[in-house]
């Protein structure tokens, strides 16, 4: 990871974020592909460095995302960062920290006593000085305590500052444990200072329009709420999460039933443009083996929303038995058989290999023989192996 732009990224995250946009040139770049299901590594390339750092943003760049996808938490001064969990405790050194030591709290989040150190407890200055490590013990620990939090800006400026046109992905997390927690000047919430950063960075637009295309995003929440609030703020194009069958919307408190019928995709299609379900939910396996898919995809595209499935992984202990320990396998059934038009994956390299080696190239795109001659190439190797 050594190209200029990446050389860009380090200096920004050095020198701040003031002048992030200036030296941007939007027009000159590579365009993000529309012809195929996107890939969207999931917070960053987290099979391989740990979670929602620049380092997994760089490299999940590098290996072919389209989007790449991040968690937004406030600080306790009401600094917008990068980070999924609302405690710091599963990945970052924060419990080895004795300064900390008297910052555990115990709060009720989603209807559940959590206990922990909490994000919402640490200033932006106390958050940049944790380490952050893997969040699993199977995948790659040469990384752990090498990279700090980042911050919502810093995120945005390293999907500027890439080679050809990248998407951002961020998630308004948890906002009513954020807007209990964290207050902010002239009684605005978590979801106007989100939309307020989007904005300075110039995204908005609807999905697909000339905008959009420059500077793709798409906003993402499990609370239907806090996407019907902001639709009023801004146009970019959202996705609405859904989580499994026993979990109820941790802000309106409706069950997985209520929020996948038809009467609910009609209403809140006019304020999404997708919904971003667990896998699980589309296609439950039995025994570890998939059973038969639910309805779910085919009745989202029949009220015009995009289906954004999550997380696919790798690892052995992620792949249900009848993909063989193949992910290749899965991302197959998944983007054909499925027709899902996009997908999280912790290893987005993967993903990104399976396209080039079984997307036929559009015809109606305007490229370079030298690049034609490359995709040729990569087919004719997968057809001859």
């Amino acid at each position: 990871m050594t190209s200029i732009w990446n050389i860009s990224i380090l200096l920004f995250l050095v020198f701040g974020a003031a002048n992030a946009k200036s030296n941007v040139n939007q027009e000159a770049k590579k365009p993000i592909q529309t012809f195929r299901p996107y890939n969207v590594a999931h917070r960053g390339a987290c099979g391989e460095i740990p979670e929602e750092t620049a380092a997994a943003y760089l490299r999940a760049i590098e290996i072919g995302a389209d989007f790449i996808e991040t968690d937004i938490l406030a600080s306790k001064d009401g600094q917008l960062v990068c980070f999924h969990d609302v405690t710091l405790d599963d990945t970052t050194d924060v419990k080895n920290r004795t300064e900390f030591s008297d910052r555990k709290r115990t709060y009720e989040v989603q209807g559940v006593n959590v206990t922990g150190y909490f994000v919402v407890d640490f200033t932006l200055e106390e958050l940049k000085s944790l380490k952050v490590k893997q969040r699993f013990s199977f995948r790659d620990q040469q990384y752990n305590g090498k990279y700090s939090i980042i911050t919502f800006e810093e995120y945005i400026t390293i999907a500027l500052y890439a080679d050809r046109t990248v998407g951002i992905y961020p998630e308004i997390k948890n906002p009513v444990h954020i807007n209990e927690h964290v207050k902010w000047d002239n009684g605005k919430k978590f979801e106007d200072i989100f939309v307020e950063t989007v904005q300075k960075y110039g995204y908005k637009g609807t999905y697909l329009s000339e905008s959009w295309l420059k500077q793709p995003i798409f906003i993402q929440s499990f609370a239907p709420t806090s996407l019907i609030y902001i639709s009023n703020k801004t146009d970019s194009p959202k996705v609405f999460l859904i989580d499994d069958v026993s979990i109820p919307t941790q802000d309106t408190n409706q069950s997985y039933a209520e929020i996948t019928s038809d009467g609910y995709f009609s209403y809140i299609s006019q304020y999404v443009v997708g919904i971003g379900p667990w896998k699980d939910t589309i296609v439950p396996p039995k025994d570890n083996y998939l059973s038969t898919p639910t309805d779910l995809v085919a009745r989202a595209h029949a009220h015009n929303l995009q289906v954004h499935p999550y997380t696919f992984r790798n690892e052995n202990s992620y792949l249900h038995f009848g993909f063989h320990q193949d992910p290749y396998q899965e991302y197959d059934y998944w983007t054909n058989q499925m027709g899902v038009d996009g997908l999280f994956t912790d290893f987005t390299g993967s993903f990104h290999l399976y396209q080039e080696h079984t997307s036929p190239y559009p015809k109606h795109i305007k490229t370079s023989d030298d690049l034609l001659r490359k995709i040729e190439k990569i087919i004719s190797q997968y057809e001859h192996a």
